[in-house]
């Protein structure tokens, strides 16, 4: 696109920034945002197959609330099973950067079993994250912010581990499937025995492989879902047992019915409809 910047209509009230140009790392997707109208944020998250990376850039930090309690911070990485959580701040200006698993292993250098069930401060998986929050804020240009964020992540990635090439290969198998695989054909695609598989795949994607494909199959449920779609056709077209399965998985992963996941999100807020604050969460694939 020409310009850097969009107006979201989903997010009346909110100023949208997009880099002109892809980021350079497969499965990465970094954005803007600034709440121009004052309107606040309050977002609930909702597992999706993705890592997300908030780092808030004004005055205020955001209020993170889950089951152990409320914690101010000015960024944090949610994973891809973060647990009951939700998000408010006020005046809100960050960045946002989602991340595949495959990405999301190399570049927060931490484990992502490290992540399950949490929302974690970001200073405690990126050491320098002070000093790059201090250089964001200190562009304002968003095309300035989106450069320091490739140049940080270059940075990181230079240095970085890779994920085991039969779990990337598994992840993508996946994900291109739409979650509706067996273990056992997992296995057997990469050459690894069940329990290597569900051993390796576990301690570098942070799920086992059935979580991972229930999680997958759940995401493109829940945007069947906000999207109007009933729950009998959500269930049938996502390979669902019948609708008690597709209520049961959403009631695990959300805490939820997914009459609740249909609902019209309130205004300025976009969590309610497993969106984050970029657009709705895709099936995010990324190779080596």
């Amino acid at each position: 696109m020409d310009s850097a910047l969009y107006e979201g209509d989903r997010l009346s009230g909110w100023e949208v920034a997009c880099p002109r140009r892809p980021s350079p790392f497969d499965g990465v997707e970094v954005a803007g945002f600034r709440d121009r109208a004052a309107g606040g944020l309050d977002l609930r998250v909702i597992p999706q197959p993705i890592v997300t990376v908030v780092i808030e850039l004004g005055d205020d930090a955001l209020d993170v609330e889950n089951t152990s309690g409320s914690r101010a911070l000015r960024s944090f990485a949610a994973g891809l099973s973060p647990g009951e959580a939700r998000i408010r701040g006020e005046r809100v200006d960050c960045v946002e950067i989602r991340m595949s698993p495959v990405s999301a292993y190399s570049l927060l250098g931490v484990s992502l079993s490290d992540l399950s069930g949490v929302v974690i401060g970001l200073d405690d998986l990126w050491r320098h994250e002070p000093r790059l929050r201090e250089q964001l804020t200190g562009a304002r240009e968003w095309e300035d912010r989106f450069a320091l964020m490739d140049d940080f992540l270059a940075r990181r990635h230079a240095s970085a581990p890779s994920m085991d090439l039969e779990v990337v290969a598994s992840w993508e198998h996946i994900v291109s499937r739409r979650g509706q695989v067996r273990v056992g054909d997992l296995a057997v695609s990469c050459g690894w025995s069940r329990k290597r598989l569900w051993s390796r795949f576990t301690a570098q994607v942070g799920l086992t492989p059935k979580r991972a494909a229930m999680l997958v199959r759940f995401d493109r449920a829940v945007r069947g879902l906000s999207a109007g779609r009933s729950a009998a056709d959500v269930a049938v077209v996502c390979g669902y047992v019948d609708q008690s399965h597709l209520h049961r998985d959403v009631l695990a992963f959300a805490g939820c019915t997914p009459g609740a996941l249909g609902s019209p999100p309130e205004t300025n807020t976009a969590g309610d409809r497993n969106e984050s604050l970029t657009a709705s969460s895709g099936e995010h694939s990324s190779k080596t």
